[in-house]
């Protein structure tokens, strides 16, 4: 039956039709029964302040940031009432302009200098809910890539002075993080401006960010807490602080994601969480392997299926489950925007293989003043064009034996956003729980910042072998040989190098045709 596959919360207005997929997920529901009551249970012990996440030792508490009176002590649930009361104080001074800048003029702009986690949350929030009202405008710096961060540095420079730096790390050793501090430092130091006047900390306490010798020159700090981890912050300070200078009603962000909560603990059958989780197993069949592309229908929400990538990619893509047998559980995610983005895979989504399924996301409000719309062509507005497309794209999906499902919201809000946050928070909660693994850790995540900091050394050992070689010209390989090294890595460091320090280290041809490298200052 159509109504048997459709979850729909008359309050919220959030809907969740599972019509478009080849099976009946409300079929599912008898025969997983088991699985399903497994699955709550493990989240009613998570809440309740369990080690969920085993490998560290850690509680999970996400949830308790929207809810505070759930947390397992009065202690935590003061912290995070302080913290919130604290923010919105802080926030509100800056925008009476009470707390000034470096210039001591008010504040006008917020820069954020952070990565994965401490990005990735707030920058979709920002440009789903940016207005002509908002009161700051955001920028981040969300990488080491030099000419990314010129290109943002430069923007700012006419306003430098009045904006304010976010400098977001919970370890405070992240390397990306570190340098992007440095860079906008050194900025701030070439024109003459005070960076502590201008900046603001979000780190854990006791860590080395929190304790270095700069630390009480900042001019704010906002604390993170183990039982968060990054992809899962973002309604924490890491993006309350920034969301509530831009303007953003973070209360109603909080109250968007504690009412999804208490929908993600109602039962199976009306509980939308639970049932996209389900639906991942069914798809999947509970193996690594397939894809799931989100499709936004609205451009306010295109950085979603970013924000999603590392939600669900960094909490379910493990190599061992909870009992140490390998399992390399995975569900990758990519998409974009409708209907733009039909033009450039939709080809393959409807014709192609058949490892993977669509999440449509539905905004039902066109735009503010939807009353004024004109008509486009065929009686319609170019709203009713945009679900067209949506639609039509689902309907052809499921002729051709692929599966789609449609989440809907009324309108993009504080609250709607909030929702849409917690939705998949908990979905990818009970998923881990069907598969049996840790969606709370990411060590491989660390093997490659292993990897980055030997290949610095070995950049360093490579110049340092050129110094002692001055004037002297190598081939990548004779250079390889020297150090003992891998001649694919020299090779590009090499290039690297020599595109960056061209006036010291020349690159020619030798006799044979092979590249030469020699340091000639």
């Amino acid at each position: 039956m159509f109504k048997d596959n459709i979850f729909f919360d008359e309050a919220s207005g959030l809907s969740l039709d599972f019509n478009g997929l080849q099976q009946s997920l409300a079929a599912q529901l008898p025969a997983q029964a088991d699985m399903l009551r497994k699955a709550q249970a493990d989240m009613r012990a998570l809440e309740g302040g369990a080690i969920a996440n085993p490998d560290e030792q850690r509680m999970v508490g996400h949830y308790w940031l929207r809810a505070p009176q759930l947390a397992p002590t009065p202690e935590i649930r003061q912290e995070i009432e302080e913290v919130q009361a604290d923010i919105t104080q802080f926030v509100a001074r800056v925008h009476k302009g009470e707390i000034l800048a470096c210039n001591g003029q008010p504040f006008k702009n917020a820069l954020v200098v952070g990565i994965g986690g401490s990005s990735l949350g707030p920058v979709f929030v920002s440009e789903a809910l940016r207005s002509a009202e908002d009161k700051m405008r955001l920028y981040f710096i969300d990488n080491t890539d030099p000419d990314g961060m010129d290109m943002v540095l430069q923007q700012l420079e006419p306003q430098l002075a009045q904006t304010m730096v976010i400098v977001i790390s919970k370890s405070g050793g992240t390397v990306e993080t570190q340098n992007g501090l440095v860079e906008v430092k050194a900025c701030f130091a070439e024109h003459g401006l005070n960076f502590h006047a201008n900046a603001v900390r979000i780190t854990q306490k006791g860590s080395a960010f929190d304790t270095a010798p700069d630390a009480d020159k900042w001019l704010a700090s906002f604390p993170m807490w183990d039982w968060v981890g990054g992809r899962t912050s973002v309604l924490s300070a890491v993006g309350l602080l920034p969301l509530a200078l831009q303007g953003i009603d973070c209360r109603a962000l909080l109250n968007g994601a504690a009412a999804c909560d208490l929908l993600g603990r109602q039962q199976p059958e009306q509980n939308p969480s639970l049932l996209l989780a389900l639906c991942w197993h069914l798809l999947s069949g509970g193996q690594g392997g397939t894809s799931m592309a989100v499709l936004p229908y609205k451009d306010r929400l295109q950085l979603f299926a970013k924000y999603l990538q590392q939600l669900i990619m960094e909490s379910i893509g493990k190599e061992y489950d909870l009992a140490g047998q390998k399992v390399q559980q995975g569900l990758a995610v990519f998409g974009n925007k409708g209907s733009s983005d039909q033009h450039s895979y939709v080809q393959q989504l409807v014709a192609g293989p058949e490892n993977v399924f669509v999440a449509f996301i539905e905004v039902l409000r066109d735009r503010a003043l939807p009353e004024k719309a004109p008509i486009v062509r065929d009686d319609s507005t170019s709203g009713d064009y945009l679900q067209a497309f949506m639609l039509g794209t689902s309907r052809a999906l499921h002729d051709h034996g692929k599966n789609s499902l449609i989440i809907t919201v009324p309108a993009v809000t504080p609250f709607t956003v909030g929702m849409l946050i917690a939705l998949f928070e908990r979905a990818v909660g009970y998923y881990a729980s069907f598969v049996g693994i840790n969606a709370y850790h990411q060590p491989a995540v660390e093997f490659g910042k292993k990897a980055a900091g030997e290949i610095i050394a070995l950049k360093n050992r490579l110049l340092q072998y050129l110094a002692e070689h001055k004037e002297k010209a190598f081939t990548a390989a004779e250079l390889a040989a020297g150090l003992d090294a891998d001649m694919v890595q020299v090779w590009h460091l090499l290039r690297h190098l020599g595109a960056n320090m061209d006036s010291v280290l020349q690159c020619a041809a030798n006799d044979e045709g092979n590249l030469t490298f020699k340091l000639v200052k």
